[in-house]
């Protein structure tokens, strides 16, 4: 097993499936991060869309895994 292929298959998962997933959730982290900066110097804009994009992470993962996958720092 290479570098590449090592932990996506601890995950069930192939290269592409897990670099996709991995890709789609730093993306929703980049944009809510970005809603959340904005919202900082103008209050008035993206008021929940932070919250809102990191509940969406949150429930994918969660779906994805059990909270035992990610032992005690779910959780805490």
């Amino acid at each position: 097993m290479n570098l590449f292929t090592r932990h996506p298959a601890t995950v069930d998962e192939t290269y592409l499936q897990h670099a996709l997933f991995a890709g789609r959730m730093g993306a929703l982290l980049v944009t809510a991060g970005a809603a959340a900066l904005v919202h900082a110097v103008l209050p008035f804009a993206f008021e929940t869309t932070a919250s809102r994009l990191l509940g969406r992470l949150q429930n994918q993962m969660a779906a994805r895994h059990s909270v035992e996958d990610f032992g005690e720092g779910l959780t805490n």
